[in-house]
């Protein structure tokens, strides 16, 4: 069985490591914050753009999904390519790239060039994000590591519910008669600020043996992603036509056949896309079996809100937004109180911050269904904040039991994991739920109905996450 070096000692650790400032963290905090933004800020804005372009449903599924899969898809890839070519100019690169990818997106012409634009900056997203987590690993230790990852994880939950509330107010500004445009335009100016940034505050460095790229593990990983991805989030407006049918069918055969590369490869002492080694590690390996029904639950949680506020009860954009104003709160707040927690409980935390999530998912579809359709915002904020305190508790510690043990030398390996996870999982969550609110919604029981029904499952899904936490070893 093939073995990876470990982090040095404490003092020759100190000595090689290059600091992270406070200003450097808040610089790579910003990077991880856009792409977060933007595969959340579009839910408030999608009912203008189709207006706008005149896109079928189809279509505007492959706005959300164009993003969603190429993201994903080449998160791990991103990882590696910053162990081997630098963090720091990974992360300028894709900085950039998302900066010029996001103005492709604001001045779109027609529908088509909006899903190609979107892909892109998914792709882009991906050279960013994985180089962020890498950044932490590389540049901090000991409870200075621990406290940046437990921001790394309120950045991560706050800036979705951010890009819902901030698309709601950009387009019921309208700004200068641009409609939904501004949603992604605004990421411009902000691209810029933080690549100048960039260039003083942010460390660099890189793996200390460059690794080749494991071309047959980033294309099965692809292969696998895409099969499962874009079926479900094309299958069901679509009507099932047959080429969505074969993927699904294929899908098994693709994480098969990957598997096996990705063990080979280990065992000729290479360095495999997705290290079994390194799946095998004990907080790696249960982390990600909480971490995966925990995203599948918050993205289509984040999408069937959205919905709902819009088209059920007809908040519009703004209200939407304001409407989640109480969960942002409450997740910055006990986030920011997390790593006091976990320092004293541990784990426990994750079990805690669950249950308070499906308590707060349980009384907002009771909420809902007393009062529908005369819903007022005010009468939802006491679950919100029970569901955003939850999640600032789980998702944040979720993220330090993953990395707190992942050694420097497998830092983009583990970033690239944990976050292929976590946006897979929202775009299955969103895929899956999604899919079966609107045909709930088509059918007898509407959006009363099926948001009451969606929001009670998915209660019983955080609830899950809770059991399933009892087996994470100690982050402390």
């Amino acid at each position: 069985m093939t073995t990876y070096a470990t982090e040095p000692g404490p003092a020759a650790s100190a000595a090689a490591r290059p600091a992270l400032t406070p200003a450097g963290l808040v610089t790579v905090l910003l990077g991880a914050a856009l792409p977060i933004i933007d595969f959340f800020i579009v839910n408030v804005a999608l009912p203008t753009i189709q207006a706008d372009l005149h896109a079928s449903s189809a279509t505007l599924e492959l706005v959300v999904a164009a993003y969603g899969i190429a993201f994903a898809v080449l998160l791990v890839l991103g990882g590696r390519l910053g162990d081997a070519f630098g963090r720091r100019r990974l992360f300028m690169l894709g900085l950039a790239l998302f900066t010029v990818t996001s103005l492709a997106c604001g001045i779109a012409l027609n529908a088509v060039t909006l899903v190609i634009a979107r892909a892109a900056q998914g792709a882009a997203g991906a050279l960013l994000m994985p180089q962020v987590l890498s950044i932490i690993q590389a540049g901090a230790a000991g409870e200075h590591r621990s406290r940046a990852l437990g921001f790394y994880g309120a950045t991560s939950g706050v800036s979705s519910v951010i890009g819902q509330l901030l698309g709601g107010l950009l387009v019921a500004a309208n700004l200068w008669g641009l409609g939904w445009r501004p949603t992604f335009l605004v990421n411009v100016p902000i691209g810029l600020i933080g690549l100048l940034l960039a260039r003083r505050t942010v460390p660099d460095s890189r793996a200390e043996n460059p690794l080749s790229i494991d071309r047959w593990g980033t294309a099965l990983l692809a292969v696998s992603l895409v099969a499962l991805l874009l079926p479900l989030m094309e299958g069901g407006s679509l009507g099932w036509p047959w080429w969505t049918i074969v993927p699904l069918i294929a899908f098994p055969f693709a994480v098969l056949a990957l598997a096996r590369v990705e063990k080979r490869l280990e065992d000729r002492g290479g360095m495999p896309l997705l290290p079994p080694a390194l799946l095998r590690t004990a907080s790696v390996r249960h982390g990600l079996a909480v971490a995966l029904p925990y995203f599948v639950g918050f993205g289509s949680f984040m999408f069937v809100y959205a919905v709902t506020m819009q088209e059920g009860l007809h908040f519009g954009p703004l209200g939407s937004g304001l409407a989640l104003t109480p969960n942002a709160v409450a997740y910055f707040a006990m986030s920011l109180i997390s790593s006091r927690l976990v320092a004293r409980y541990g784990q426990q935390v994750v079990i805690v911050g669950s249950i308070i999530g499906a308590l707060g998912l349980l009384l907002l579809a009771g909420s809902a269904l007393l009062a529908w359709p005369r819903v007022a915002i005010w009468e939802l904020i006491p679950a919100m904040i029970l569901i955003g305190g939850g999640s600032g508790l789980s998702q944040t510690t979720l993220f330090r039991v993953v990395l707190a043990r992942v050694p420097t030398s497998l830092a983009g390996a583990g970033s690239g994991v944990m976050t292929t996870t976590q946006q897979t999982s929202m775009a299955l969550g969103v895929a899956v739920f999604g899919s079966l609110f609107a045909w709930l919604c088509a059918g007898s029981l509407g959006y009363e109905g099926a948001f009451t029904l969606i929001i009670a499952l998915l209660a019983l899904l955080r609830a899950a996450v809770a059991v399933l936490a009892v087996r994470l070893p100690d982050p402390r």
